[in-house]
């Protein structure tokens, strides 16, 4: 019996060893996973393949992270979107243009496996009356 299908996670980062990183860690996890290098490719992911949760860079070429968000938005309302950043005080922004979540880099891998968990199962961030998808964590 094949059990119940892996959360599919898109990674879209436009720096390979990142991009590469994650998607490792991710699928060390059990995660299924799909990465993009730019946003247009992540717009082009997010409607052809069913999701589950977006860990998108800020800075991409092209459209950039924010353009990525607001795209993903529309086509996905209700898609956990995780913003993976080294642009510092972003969290404010990304809380009001509706991230779930934002990580500082370099990345606290636990914490953000154990945050891809928690939004994947729906619950709200600790000590958080909001429900999932609505805090922004700062690492």
């Amino acid at each position: 019996m094949d059990g119940p299908p892996r959360p599919r996670i898109l990674v879209v980062d436009d720096d390979p060893p990142v991009r590469e990183m994650v998607v490792r860690v991710l699928a060390g996890e059990g995660y299924a996973t799909v990465a993009a290098a730019n946003g247009e490719e992540a717009l082009h992911v997010a409607e052809a393949a069913g999701l589950d949760l977006v860990l998108l860079d800020l800075g991409l070429p092209g459209k950039d992270g924010w353009d990525v968000l607001a795209g993903l938005t529309r086509l996905r309302p209700g898609l956990p979107v995780v913003i993976l950043t080294a642009w510092p005080d972003q969290a404010a922004t990304a809380r009001a243009a509706g991230a779930a979540e934002l990580f500082e880099k370099p990345l606290d891998f636990p914490l953000l496996l154990g945050t891809v968990a928690r939004l994947l199962a729906g619950r709200p961030a600790p000590g958080s009356d909001r429900p999932a998808g609505h805090a922004v964590a700062r690492t």
